[in-house]
């Protein structure tokens, strides 16, 4: 990876970061303060406060996307940031559950989550796009860890109403990462027009593969989480200690995820690694399904669904970026983003259901199941083809110190058998997609070097 991509990986984890860390905060003390508010015993209404953030960003992901598309990455951001923070600025005055949800809600409409991985695509080559997704998703995993172990601690010092500012004023400090952090992207030249015509693109069969297993994939996420807790409790061991067993888990799982990641990347392999993550998934759901663990078994059991959780949750949307033409990244990563928002939705409603008719172990074989169908789907995946990463055709150029960036890429786009440029200004780089043994390299090299 180049400083430029680092950079750019680093970064964007740290806003994804702080972002996610003030949402995590709430998320484990919400339902011990909700009984406070007026209204708060309805356990209706508690949930729609909960879910109300993941229903908003369900209905906005791809708005953003296409708005990003057309009006750039950093702006979407910005936008999308500051309703978030202005969502939790609300909720430090919520004295009432309704004031709550709409809080949550407004949250919830700063739905950057697309137009943040479309920025990293941007910013990366693609045989390194895996890397910066687990860089983002190891960052995630770390903050929910750390909100496991933060939250009672500051609820009990600051109360709701200081989570919540802490929460918004992490959204601030996440713009200014954003400004003087995050590279610039290349600027989009063909605005309304190109998007529009992507639309059709994230509805092909190979990203609609990738959308329907990031569905499945927090369906059994969200689902699970309505039945491990009180599990874990009848296993011995009380609320407060449960941290004791996500933590390590966690940590160790994201250093079992480097070797898959790193093979799948250097390899062009994503497919075996994809499928092995998705079997391990259904294993765990199995087991859990099966038998009644101890503490001990939880604790493997949970090592082992972190471990293909992050694997799949680092390599889906790079997989998503690659398969997105580069017009069209913030509209196909909003239509994945929308997907996994929607598993959200879907995976406590079903979650719930299934436990409160037929038990805990009933919701371990439905998520078993679901795992399944994923994976007889993902035999069909096609494997990006090698040239699309060895060099043969993707294609990265230093552009000259006398070459003019205005209108570079429009030339460079114009060329005989090139298929995307895109020019980052900042490093002076310039990449490009071509048809091998079809594109016109001297007229290329003439453009980057300036020479006449």
């Amino acid at each position: 990876m180049t400083p430029g991509e680092l950079r750019a990986g680093a970064s964007l984890a740290g806003v994804y970061g702080l972002r996610m860390l003030g949402l995590f905060f709430i998320l484990p003390v919400f339902a011990v303060h909700a009984p406070s508010l007026r209204g708060g015993g309805d356990l209706t209404l508690v949930g729609i406060a909960i879910g109300g953030y993941g229903l908003a960003q369900g209905i906005l992901q791809i708005p953003f996307g296409m708005a990003s598309d057309r009006w750039g990455r950093k702006p979407m951001i910005y936008a999308g940031l500051l309703i978030f923070a202005a969502g939790s600025f609300l909720g430090i005055a919520a004295g009432d559950i309704w004031t709550a949800i709409a809080a949550r809600i407004l949250q919830g409409a700063g739905a950057i989550n697309s137009v943040a991985m479309a920025l990293a695509a941007d910013l990366t080559r693609e045989q390194h796009r895996t890397k910066v997704m687990a860089m983002i998703g190891m960052t995630i995993g770390t903050m929910f860890a750390v909100s496991l172990v933060g939250a009672p601690f500051l609820y009990r010092h600051i109360g709701m109403g200081g989570v919540f500012a802490l929460t918004g004023a992490l959204a601030l400090l996440a713009i200014a990462v954003v400004k003087y952090f995050v590279p610039d992207p290349p600027a989009v030249a063909e605005r309304a027009k190109a998007a529009a015509g992507q639309r059709a693109r994230a509805l092909e069969p190979e990203q609609m593969r990738l959308n329907a297993g990031i569905f499945i994939l927090h369906i059994v996420l969200y689902a699970m989480f309505v039945v491990v807790p009180p599990l874990l409790i009848g296993a011995g061991l009380p609320l407060s200690e449960h941290w004791k067993l996500y933590l390590p888990a966690l940590l160790i799982s994201f250093v079992l995820m480097v070797p898959p990641i790193l093979y799948a990347d250097r390899k062009n392999r994503p497919k075996p690694v994809l499928l092995a993550a998705v079997a391990l998934l259904t294993v765990v759901e199995g087991l859990l399904a099966a038998g009644e663990p101890g503490i001990a078994m939880h604790a493997a059991l949970m090592l082992g669904f972190f471990a293909a959780f992050n694997v799949l949750e680092a390599m889906l949307p790079a997989l998503v970026s690659r398969a997105a033409p580069a017009h069209g990244r913030g509209l196909a990563i909003g239509v994945y983003n929308t997907t996994q928002t929607l598993g959200v939705f879907f995976g406590g409603l079903i979650g719930g259901a299934v436990a409160k008719y037929y038990g805990p172990h009933a919701v371990f074989a439905v998520c078993a199941a679901l795992s399944l169908v994923w994976l007889a789907v993902a035999l069909g995946m096609r494997t990006p083809p090698v040239a699309a990463v060895n060099g043969l055709a993707s294609l990265t150029f230093s552009i000259a110190a006398g070459v003019q960036i205005d209108g570079l890429r429009d030339a460079l786009a114009g060329v005989s058998g090139v298929r995307e440029a895109e020019v980052l200004a900042l490093e002076r780089i310039a990449r490009l997609k071509v048809v091998p043994g079809q594109w016109d390299e001297n007229r290329v090299r003439k453009l980057v070097t300036g020479e006449v």
